[in-house]
Parts: structure tokens; C-alpha cells; sequence
């Protein structure tokens, strides 16, 4: 590909002394150069990571991509007995006031 790169005074002045050193074209070492910056910024390879299948060890008739709507029905079925808890309460109270 062909394109027009503006290089900074200092980094001209360092990929010239390369070109020399190695004693290669300006095209070579500023392709050879790129490459190597461009690897050492790619993230370094990870681990592949691996679920480990379990056994949830549920009774039958319990499943489990519906947790959420157990939670939800057990924290509903809980506020409804705080409700009434607190109603009976209520009445005991005025009943003593009246």
C-alpha cells in the first residue's frame, strides 16, 4: 500500500540511523519497525477459560434456569406475612384503645 506518512524531526532522525545500521531501505526498516511496535501493543494471548460442570445436586421438579422467579416468589410470599403481621398488629393495638 502506498500512503504519505509525516514523521516527527526525532523519529526521522532515529529510523534514518536504523536504515544505517542494518543497512536496509527506508521502506524495510519502517515496515520492520512498525511490526515490532505493533506486537509488542497487541494483548498478550489469554488463557482460554474452562467452566467446570458440576452437579447442582436439585430435587426433582426444581429448575434451575427459573431461580430467579423462586427468589421472587419467596420474597413476595415474605412481604405478604410482614403485611399481614403488621395488620394484626394494627388491630391488637386499636383494639386496646377502644
Amino acid at each position: 500500500m502506498r500512503t504519505t506518512v509525516t514523521l516527527d524531526a526525532d523519529v526521522e532522525r532515529e529510523l534514518r540511523e536504523e536504515m544505517h545500521r542494518r543497512r536496509e531501505s527506508f521502506k524495510q526498516s519502517l515496515n520492520r519497525l512498525l511490526r515490532t511496535g505493533l506486537a509488542a501493543s497487541a494483548p498478550p494471548a489469554r488463557e482460554r477459560f474452562v467452566v467446570r460442570a458440576r452437579p447442582m445436586g436439585l430435587r426433582p421438579g426444581i429448575d434451575p434456569t427459573r431461580m430467579n422467579q423462586l427468589a421472587d416468589e419467596l420474597e413476595a410470599e415474605a412481604a405478604v406475612a410482614r403485611m399481614r403481621a403488621a395488620e394484626a398488629a394494627e388491630r391488637k393495638r386499636q383494639g386496646r384503645r377502644g
